[in-house]
């Protein structure tokens, strides 16, 4: 079984990209470039995976869920984000909501929806927001 977080980590090495974030993370303005790159590339992911949908092309639509994963995944790693740690938090937050209806929502597919109960807590990333400061 793979390890998604540590797969990317290894690549960014490979490929340089962590030696020119560690060389360029003190230039706020270029910081705040790369992270908006970073997010278009995963906007482009998902416009390209939406496109597989209406071409119903299975192929391409994996093909775009993994690669919006290589990008999420990889701006958290770049960012020195812990995404294990980040995971895992919304991972605790999600599992203690309720089953129950949302109202305003739609829900075509009856499917429950999660509620939060009272006393609900957000997952909260103090301490593992990584170098995002650099850019923001």
């Amino acid at each position: 079984m793979s390890d998604w977080v540590n797969d990317i980590y290894m690549m960014h090495n490979r490929f340089g990209v962590r030696k020119w974030f560690d060389e360029n993370k003190d230039n706020k303005d270029l910081m705040d470039k790369y992270l908006k790159f970073r997010l278009s590339m995963c906007k482009e992911e998902l416009d390209e995976t939406l496109d597989a949908v209406e071409a119903k092309d299975p192929e391409e639509i994996v093909d775009g869920l993994i690669d919006m994963c290589v990008f999420a995944i990889g701006t958290l790693d770049v960012f020195g984000v812990d995404a294990n740690e980040a995971w895992d938090r919304v991972y605790k937050a999600n599992v203690s909501k309720d089953v129950g209806v949302k109202e305003g929502r739609p829900n075509p597919f009856g499917l429950p929806d999660l509620i939060k109960p009272e006393g609900w807590e957000a997952p909260n990333h103090d301490g593992n927001h990584g170098d995002l400061n650099k850019a923001v």
